[in-house]
């Protein structure tokens, strides 16, 4: 938190940071490999859709 001198530029980046990793990083417990594995692909899909 040092290298933030505004505590909203740290809240906002935290918000966004943790919007991606919820979306790329669900629970491997919660899910067969199947399943995990057809949610992994779409997110990666969908992410490569955005980036482009």
């Amino acid at each position: 938190m040092a290298r933030f001198r505004d505590r909203k530029t740290l809240q906002k980046l935290a918000a966004a940071q943790a919007s991606i990793h919820s979306h790329f990083n669900p629970d491997r417990n919660l899910n067969r490999r199947d399943i995990f594995k057809q949610n992994r692909a779409t997110a990666l899909a969908e992410w490569r859709q955005l980036a482009a």
